[in-house]
């Protein structure tokens, strides 16, 4: 710092006179002598005179100049004082020389706190070094600081600040330096809190950030492995998301699809967009879209709408309903099957249900005809009235079996059989009815594998379709082809026919008749509808047919249309072993009827149960010609009784199986418990699986089933009777 300009002091001073000048300076009285000072002396006066002025000119400097020592000073001092900072002056020793209010309030806040007479101890002991290194280097440098020291006011009040540190040197009296240090403590406490306080939020921003990103991340995940094609476009109606579900329904890559009008894939667009303004969603349902290429598609409209502070973006959710409507489709053939099938199977429970009475009607119409003929005489003509009487009991007989054939749910007893052969047996016996002016043509692929099947229900299934052909055809000139060929159905083909995988050998039989209209197509297998007049048919034909397919795992397809004639084609599995190899899993032939029990045997005991009382006196009539001793019983509870009390008397038991309120396997499971090595009997005019199951695991060793010829009911009988 330079010297004080003090020139100031001096304005309106006169420099001093030389001696000899009349003149006296402003302000100075002339002082007389009574003797002119002259020579020497006056120069003596003169200079004493100027040192004088000097002299009084440096008191003035210096009055000033301590006047504006000690205003710094006090200045010094207020700010020392009133600064709002922690500030002390410690000597070499770390003693205290003086401290500020501030530095008080907060070192000492209290009366019974620590003195603030040094500095050290507040200092932590973990930060003590720090400090010592920087008084240290304050000493050497003359500034120094700390930063981050925790000072401990007590066991509870902590301070943590910057200690920034300054040397001072001052002289004393004797001339020694003294070395003092000026410490500032800047309190951090705030600073440290709202450093903290931005540290959290910085890390709390970043946490939602990177949770803001993983949702974007999730979200784009969500939208790229959607099922739904979804497209996002904003105010412009322009694409600005679309995912692969969407390149995939519309046949576009998304580079190519993005920035383009969403009408190119949704023409409806602006009826789409239309609701942005109503509702924040809608569901627009069925629409019609357009791929790349131009192709329409059927797709599922929904549509999202959000409001931002950048503008709307609309969202656009596209369902394909292609596979739906080909499900739908599907759903709809199958429950027409399922409907088609119920109906079916209420119509065959009704006729199982008949036909338990109405084979006991027939049963002793047949037997008595049997026994009227035998006692008659040949070629009179009551002889020939009983064979019409037979042969009419027989068709009856015949169409109550296409009945139970329709109506049985249980499998057929399947063995491997060439179609060919078959096909040609049918060709055969409709020849010999066949009217002159219908051509028959039979066109089978040689070597057709063998197929699963009951031989005697695919010729009953050929025979019905070629009838209803011929019948179709009518008196005019026609012509019926039946084609065999081995084919493996495709997918489409299975899934309309419910059909499994595999091959199969189809038998067509194709007609040029009038053929059936679409209103007349879906009622054909119904049982008993008939497009005949009246008498000229039952209805059955076709319903028989499907029932045989059903139970061979096969399937039936119609193909008709008014004017091109009709054509059905049966589809039968191809079997896996050969027709050797299938006779073998066949069931066993009937045992050939044994002769009548000569005289000189023991007259064999039967017991014959039924609840229809026409049956018991045919059966008993029977048996007692060929020599047995019959009990009939139309009450199955007194049969019971019967056997318990004489157990022994009776070789067989016949019972029918439906009986009210006591079923035959209840008359069975008693017989059994009375005497077990009975040989026993289940007649019934309608058959199952199930019963027949049911019949051999109660112990029957026959099933004899309603209505029978006269031979094959004795020839049972017979059997069973002289069983050892």
């Amino acid at each position: 710092m330079g010297q004080p300009d003090l020139s100031f002091l001096l304005r309106g001073m006169e420099p001093p006179q030389p001696p000899g000048d009349a003149t006296s300076p402003a302000g100075m009285p002339e002082r007389r002598s009574p003797e002119r000072a002259s020579g020497a002396v006056a120069q003596l006066i003169a200079e004493l005179r100027a040192s004088q002025a000097e002299l009084e000119t440096q008191n003035k400097v210096l009055r000033y100049s301590q006047a504006a020592a000690e205003s710094a000073s006090e200045r010094f001092e207020a700010l020392f004082a009133n600064v709002p900072l922690s500030l002390m002056v410690l000597d070499a020793h770390d003693m205290v020389v003086q401290a500020n209010s501030m530095a008080q309030r907060s070192f000492q806040p209290q009366e019974n706190d620590r003195p603030l007479i040094a500095l050290m101890p507040f200092v932590g002991a973990e930060h003590a070094p720090r400090v010592q290194a920087a008084f240290a280097a304050a000493t050497q440098q003359g500034t120094a600081e700390a930063t981050e020291v925790v000072f401990h006011i007590d066991d509870e009040r902590r301070i943590t600040g910057d200690l920034h540190i300054a040397r001072i040197e001052s002289h004393s009296d004797d001339g020694t330096v003294l070395t003092q240090f000026l410490c500032a403590v800047i309190d951090q406490g705030p600073l440290l809190a709202e450093r903290q306080a931005l540290q959290r939020s910085a890390a709390e921003l970043q946490e939602r950030n990177a949770q803001l990103h993983a949702g974007e991340r999730r979200l784009e995940a969500v939208i790229n492995s959607a099922l739904d094609a979804i497209i996002c476009v904003d105010q412009s109606e322009h694409i600005t998301v679309f995912n692969p579900t969407a390149a995939m329904l519309f046949q576009c890559a998304a580079s190519d699809a993005l920035g383009s009008p969403l009408s190119r894939f949704l023409p409806d667009a602006q009826q789409v967009l239309a609701f942005a303004q109503l509702t924040t969603q809608a569901a627009l349902g069925e629409m019609t879209a357009l791929t790349a290429g131009g192709n329409e598609l059927a797709v599922e409209v929904n549509v999202s709408f959000e409001r931002h502070a950048e503008g709307e973006t609309t969202t656009v959710f596209a369902r394909d309903l292609t596979g739906k409507k080909r499900e739908e489709a599907r759903r709809n053939a199958l429950e027409a099957q399922l409907r088609e099938s119920h109906k079916m199977q209420a119509v065959g429970t009704m006729a199982g249900g008949i036909a338990h009475d109405f084979n006991n009607i027939l049963h002793a119409i047949l037997g008595n005809v049997e026994l009227a003929k035998a006692d008659c005489t040949p070629g009179s003509a009551l002889h020939e009235s009983l064979l019409e009487i037979d042969k009419a009991g027989r068709r009856a007989r015949d169409l109550v079996r296409q009945i139970l054939t329709f109506s049985r749910n249980e499998a057929p007893r399947r063995a491997a059989v060439a179609l060919a052969e078959v096909a040609h047996d049918t060709e055969r016996l409709l020849r010999v009815t066949l009217p002159p002016e219908i051509e028959l043509s039979l066109h089978l692929q040689p070597e057709l594998p063998p197929v699963l099947a009951d031989a005697t229900q695919v010729e009953q299934a050929l025979l019905n379709l070629c009838t209803n052909a011929v019948h179709a055809i009518g008196n005019r000139r026609g012509r019926i082809q039946v084609d065999g060929v081995l084919v493996q159905p495709d997918q489409h083909q299975r899934e309309n026919l419910g059909l499994a995988a595999g091959d199969y050998v189809a038998l067509r039989v194709q007609d040029d008749g009038p053929g059936m209209d679409e209103a007349t197509l879906p009622r054909i297998f119904e049982p008993f509808f008939t497009t005949k007049p009246v008498g000229q048919g039952t209805g059955l034909g076709l319903a028989v047919v499907h029932g045989v397919m059903r139970t061979h795992g096969g399937a039936i397809d119609v193909h008709s249309a008014p004017g091109r004639g009709s054509s059905f084609t049966l589809y039968f599995p191809v079997a896996t072993a050969s027709p050797q190899e299938g006779a073998a899993t066949a069931a066993p032939p009937a045992p050939a009827p044994e002769p009548a029990p000569p005289a000189s045997r023991r007259q064999r005991h039967v017991m014959y149960v039924d609840d229809d009382e026409a049956l018991v006196f045919l059966v008993r009539r029977l048996l007692r010609r060929r020599g047995y001793e019959v009990s009939g019983f139309t009450d199955p509870h007194e049969a019971t009784d019967a056997l318990r009390a004489a157990p022994g008397r009776y070789d067989l038991l016949v019972t029918d199986y439906n009986m009210p309120g006591y079923s035959g396997l209840d008359l069975v499971r008693a017989a059994r418990a009375i005497r077990p090595d009975l040989p026993v009997a289940l007649a019934s005019g309608y058959v199952t699986a199930e019963i027949e199951q049911a019949a051999l695991a109660e112990g029957a060793r026959a099933l004899i089933h309603k209505p029978n010829d006269v031979a094959e009911l004795c020839a049972t009988v017979d059997r069973l009777a002289h069983e050892r």
